[in-house]
């Protein structure tokens, strides 16, 4: 029964709204877990008949199956979208989610690096390998750029303006952004391109990607992760670290420096500044420093 809406919601998201891959089966698997729970009630009801309560009912049976309030939020967050796809294309005359409420949720923040933190994972590196030369370029973009892991491992040749310091990053929805790169990142993008890439048998299809892995391929996420796990581990860093972590670091380094809240979300590609807020967990040392130059009352 929930087959043709399906499609035409991932079609929707395909075609529409310029989804990641990635992005549109997560949206999917939303929705499945919608039709698993009426399933499993035995309610045979088609979007247009579903009611909130019918959805209120599906929140509490995840929530009882153990899921955690910020993928139950995740969820309803899918479930609106998939509803406002529905209202659009006239299949519901009401939306049954409008006053669907998510789990009050803490904003919880992931460890942050320091910078000598990071200095010293990327000192693990061995750069006696053809690898070790590519993971230093890569880490020092990592950083130095604020890129997601996908934006790294896809980024291209042809993205690179490193005579004029920029590199162009396509981002969530197929946006592009241009983002400034550091000095460091560029020494060490050029010395792995023009002397260690070049010997690579690179393989039909990846010949623009800047990251190959040994066979000649672009880097796959997974890698990224585990080359991160293993230098983290030879640094002795005990904390929860990911290719993510470097992007936050670099958003709170910009802040904690002094950077405008405007522009670090530019950079990281943010559709809303409330997305770049979560980067700004600043400590109270910085916050006490600022408000002695800045405010009126706190000045001598």
């Amino acid at each position: 029964m929930w087959e043709p809406y399906k499609k035409g919601f991932k079609a929707y998201l395909q075609l529409e709204r310029s989804l990641s891959e990635n992005s549109v089966e997560a949206y999917l698997h939303d929705i499945e877990k919608l039709t698993s729970y009426l399933q499993h009630a035995a309610i045979t009801k088609a979007p247009k008949d579903l009611v909130l309560k019918d959805l209120e009912q599906f929140i509490q049976w995840i929530s009882e199956l153990g899921m955690v309030p910020g993928s139950q939020a995740r969820i309803i967050s899918g479930l609106k979208s998939f509803f406002k796809y529905c209202l659009q294309e006239q299949i519901i005359a009401a939306d049954p989610t409008a006053l669907l409420e998510a789990p009050k949720l803490k904003r919880a923040l992931p460890d942050i690096l320091s910078f000598v933190e990071i200095t010293s994972i990327i000192e693990q590196i061995d750069l006696s390998s053809p690898e070790g030369g590519r993971n230093k370029a890569m880490l020092e973009t990592l950083y130095s750029c604020g890129l997601r892991v996908t934006e790294l491992v896809n980024l291209r040749i042809s993205c690179l303006y490193l005579d004029d310091g920029f590199i162009r990053v396509i981002g969530k929805g197929d946006k592009e952004r241009l983002i400034p790169i550091g000095s460091d990142a560029i020494k060490y993008i050029g010395i792995y391109k023009n002397e260690i890439r070049v010997h690579i048998n690179v393989q039909r299809g990846n010949e623009d990607f800047l990251f190959l892995n040994r066979r000649g391929r672009n880097l796959s996420r997974v890698m990224v992760f585990l080359i991160i796990k293993q230098l983290v581990q030879s640094a002795g860093i005990e904390k929860t670290i990911s290719p993510h972590t470097f992007r936050h670091s670099f958003a709170t380094h910009l802040v904690e420096g002094g950077a405008d809240l405007r522009a670090v979300q530019e950079m990281l590609g943010h559709e809303s500044i409330t997305t770049t807020e979560i980067y700004t967990h600043l400590d109270r040392q910085f916050l006490r420093d600022t408000l002695h130059q800045f405010h009126p009352a706190f000045k001598k």
